[in-house]
């Protein structure tokens, strides 16, 4: 199950780039540290403001604490990473200047954090530029020409996007039986993964109730899909929305007396969602973690929650949400190829560099290592993650093992 995270945006911005979209933000690195190389810029896209802000505007907090973290440890073979962070406004032709930006400012490669890179990631394939990061925006990174890509998250993606058997069997073992999923309608991501849900939960034995891909993007009435609902006789639900709205939607279920089984939301394993009117709402529900949770705490979880609180003033009990976790990784990769490339890397070093790493697990961070060898166009052989359940004082762990399924033979979730 992808996370579905796709939220397209509904009111372009039309201002280029002014102000605030485009910032270069402090790495803090060390003072001691000694640098012989030129310095060596690396570029972050995602959206701090607009419809998707809300996801991912403390996403820049992972990429620069990354950055941060090995300029105080002497940098890349001698040289200072130089962060460039830009913001894309959650507008697709924004994502494309801003693309175009880190080219023209020198930047040897692109950390993508958006749900819209899709607008610009052609500009870095033509310019021959590595891109790192979050492959949740579509399939262009399992595609060709786009050898230039690699998902520090997935490590490629099959562009039909098969169903998993993962979610459904999770469901039905935690007592469902009939199945309502829900996706937002201008998002593809959004629908291939309530379409998947679907057909891994009919795989599982369980019965779909309702598959309803037609949600509008931040919409909060679902009074009349709880009742819906009710009558189908739903007792479990998958939600490929935002917060606001998988929040919305188990209210007015709770509301309108659907006796839920079992529900799982791919977003919301956050620290202030603990503290939200909603937190009563969702007690019992089940929440996805790609990345390993840092309350079942290893080396790289102790690393990006030490450099968050170091370089970024993050607190570790509010521990990183998906998004920061996705521009750590991506920097984490970045830098790897870098590392990789030798004494004066180059765009074209980094790609074949980065192709060549056969294991890549961010540290402990992924439930599954990489091959980035063989990856481009496939998904990995097994899709997992870590589920937590809210309780009272917060989010517990149903295991310190991520669970796991295989991707459906003959299936696809991708609109034609």
């Amino acid at each position: 199950m992808r996370r579905a995270l796709g939220v397209m945006a509904g009111v372009l911005t039309t201002t280029a780039l002014a102000g605030a979209p485009m910032s270069v933000g402090s790495a803090g690195a060390a003072g001691g540290s000694h640098f012989t190389g030129a310095p060596i810029t690396i570029a972050f896209v995602s959206s701090t403001t607009g419809l998707a802000a809300p996801l991912f505007q403390e996403a820049p907090q992972g990429f620069l604490a990354r950055v941060a973290l090995q300029n105080a440890q002497g940098g890349v073979n001698g040289h200072k990473l130089v962060p460039l962070v830009i913001n894309d406004q959650t507008s697709p032709s924004l994502d494309a200047t801003g693309v175009q930006l880190a080219i023209s400012r020198g930047a040897i490669g692109i950390v993508a954090d958006s749900s819209l890179f899709f607008g610009g990631y052609k500009y870095a394939q033509q310019a021959g530029v590595p891109v790192t990061g979050s492959s949740l925006d579509g399939p262009e990174w399992g595609e060709q020409p786009n050898t230039n890509m690699f998902a520090s998250d997935t490590g490629s993606v099959d562009p039909k996007y098969p169903a998993n058997t993962a979610i459904g069997a999770f469901l039905k073992a935690h007592g469902g039986t009939t199945i309502g999923t829900y996706g937002i309608g201008i998002s593809p991501s959004s629908i291939q993964s309530a379409i998947g849900t679907g057909i891994s939960f009919n795989h599982a034995g369980g019965k779909v109730g309702v598959l309803d891909t037609s949600v509008p993007y931040g919409s909060v009435d679902f009074t009349a899909a709880a009742l819906t609902a009710r009558s189908k006789n739903v007792n479990a639900v998958f939600t490929g929305m935002g917060n606001n709205q998988n929040f919305a939607l188990a209210t007015a279920f709770k509301q309108a007396g659907v006796k839920l089984k079992a529900v799982v939301f791919p977003t919301g394993y956050e620290a202030d969602v603990i503290h939200t009117p909603a937190w009563q709402e969702l007690q019992g529900m089940y929440f996805s973690a790609e990345f390993r949770p840092t309350v079942l705490p290893d080396a790289g979880t102790r690393q990006l929650v030490s450099a968050l609180q170091k370089y970024q003033h993050r607190s570790p009990a509010n521990f990183p949400t998906y998004v920061v976790d996705e521009a750590w990784v991506g920097a984490d990769l970045m830098i790897k190829g870098l590392q990789l490339a030798g004494r004066n890397p180059s765009r074209s070093a980094v790609i074949k560099a980065i192709r060549g790493i056969k294991t890549y697990n961010g540290n402990g961070l992924l439930p599954e290592s990489i091959n980035f060898s063989t990856i481009f166009g496939h998904n990995l052989p097994k899709q997992c993650a870590w589920y937590l359940q809210a309780r009272k004082n917060g989010f517990v762990p149903l295991s310190t093992q991520p669970e796991c399924g295989t991707y459906i033979a003959g299936t696809a979730t991708a609109q034609s």
